[in-house]
């Protein structure tokens, strides 16, 4: 009795390289085609993904037959995310560069955890975090690392807040544990996001043990409610915000500095996509203070428009990030520079810097700001559009988000079921004040003033059909 024998490396892949350029001619074609799309896929195209409800093949199969599956039934289902016309959950674009430095790395396959694993990545980090600290303005001593996204990145700060803390009364966290832990007195604006939420609980410091501060119309933390608590009641860790979801307001972050310092706490801040303002001289009002915090949370495919996932770490104070995270094992080499595992939750880890560097290197300074200045003027155009045409405006559009209302909740619902069945562009609901918004999001490279007049006049259009919506 005879068996099959498995098939050998050479059945699977008779010309890999052959294999790789079909791959990467159809992602050019993709990205060619991507601007004509529509934001958002037709019906037509979701019900086709039933087509991927296959079994397991029982042998193996040509990779030519999974690169014209993904082609011809997982493109089109794509949502229009990384095009001109996307307005939903602070989606950024793919910048090209970061598309080709992405592909780069991919083809590299590097295991970015150590010098010793790879000498380059170790090299473009270390440029890379130096280059982040000048354009941003942080103090010169500041860690900068890089995980999935600011979910992430703001569970690592949390916990190096947590340990520093805990240390600061003579406790180790990493050695003992979280029984018997001093309490960390945790204090949040009560518009903080719900990943900070999500991170604070994935650290142990719980998703609703917190002193909630009130926020002002904006959505921002007022300064003048904080707490009046004492660092001898347990230390301080005070979570602000830069950017708030749906109007894009900014905590006071001078005042928390203070307000931190004097009780010799821990000040971060969730700055997903608001952080970015830094890069923006004339927004310099919005991210007074910023800087002064103990570390701060963001997401590079957002604002910066690299590809997912590229959430980065920014703590200013030295060691914090090393004390919770160094990783020690009998074949771990000794250190030999900035070492990434030790600074991360994960230990291997993907090099995404070299797409951050690829973009910060083709930008430069002033292409960095005026991304940001290009999205914030369109999302300002949006707004003043669509409020001559009857929609209230219901931020300061002061960045890149618009929070609108169409008459009531009921009619808002109806304009984002219109605008959404147009598919044109694509925006999303939120909840603003018990009541249904629409939130307007500009983030992508791509969008110019052309394009979010585009925006307002298929919004204007959608707000016809949404009124003649049986009610």
């Amino acid at each position: 009795m005879t068996t099959d024998k498995p098939p050998t490396t050479s059945a699977l892949w008779d010309d890999p390289v052959a294999v790789v350029r079909l791959g990467a001619d159809q992602a050019l074609r993709y990205a060619e085609a991507i601007d004509q799309r529509e934001a958002a896929p037709t019906a037509q195209a979701l019900a086709a993904l039933t087509q991927f409800d296959e079994r397991l093949p029982t042998g193996a199969t040509s990779p030519l037959e999974a690169l014209a599956k993904l082609e011809a039934v997982g493109a089109p289902a794509t949502m229009g995310s990384t095009g001109p016309n996307y307005f939903g959950f602070v989606n950024g674009a793919t910048y090209p560069v970061a598309l080709a430095a992405s592909m780069v790395v991919n083809a590299w396959d590097q295991n970015a955890a150590l010098p010793v694993m790879s000498p380059v990545s170790a090299k473009i980090l270390e440029v890379t975090q130096s280059w982040l600290v000048d354009l941003l303005g942080f103090p010169p001593q500041t860690d900068v690392t890089f995980g999935t996204g600011a979910t992430m990145a703001n569970a690592s700060c949390l916990a190096a807040a947590r340990d520093h803390l805990a240390g600061t009364v003579g406790y180790d966290v990493q050695a003992l544990g979280l029984y018997g832990a001093p309490q960390i007195q945790v204090v949040v604006g009560a518009g903080a996001h719900s990943t900070l939420r999500k991170s604070l609980g994935l650290v142990g410091l719980g998703r609703e043990r917190v002193i909630e501060v009130p926020c002002d119309d904006q959505g921002a933390m007022r300064a003048d409610a904080l707490p009046d608590l004492s660092a001898a009641d347990g230390p301080i860790l005070a979570c602000a915000q830069a950017g708030e979801v749906n109007t894009g307001a900014f905590d006071p972050f001078d005042a928390l500095a203070d307000w931190v310092t004097e009780r010799n706490g821990w000040l971060h801040v969730d700055g997903a996509f608001g952080m970015w303002a830094l890069a923006d001289p004339s927004r310099a009002d919005l991210v007074q203070g910023l800087t002064r915090a103990d570390s701060v949370a963001t997401d590079a495919h957002k604002w910066l428009n690299v590809s997912y996932d590229s959430g980065i770490s920014f703590v200013t104070r030295a060691g914090a990030l090393r004390r919770t995270f160094a990783a020690v094992a009998a074949y771990l080499p000794p250190e030999d520079g900035f070492e990434a595992m030790h600074h991360t939750p994960q230990s291997s880890q993907r090099a995404r810097q070299v797409e951050v560097w690829a973009v910060l290197r083709t930008l430069g300074r002033s292409g960095v700001q005026e991304m940001v200045t290009q999205a914030c003027d369109a999302a300002q155009l949006i707004a003043d559009r669509i409020e001559q045409a009857g929609c209230t405006i219901l931020n300061d559009v002061v960045l890149n988000q618009v929070l609108v209302r169409y008459r009531d909740g009921e009619t808002t619902e109806a304009l984002i079921d219109a605008i959404q069945a147009d598919r044109r562009v694509w925006c999303g609901p939120t909840q603003w004040r018990g009541e249904t918004a629409m939130r307007i999001s500009v983030s992508s490279w791509k969008t110019t003033l052309e394009h979010a007049e585009h925006a307002a006049e298929v919004i204007v259009e959608s707000m016809a059909r949404a009124t003649q919506r049986p009610r």
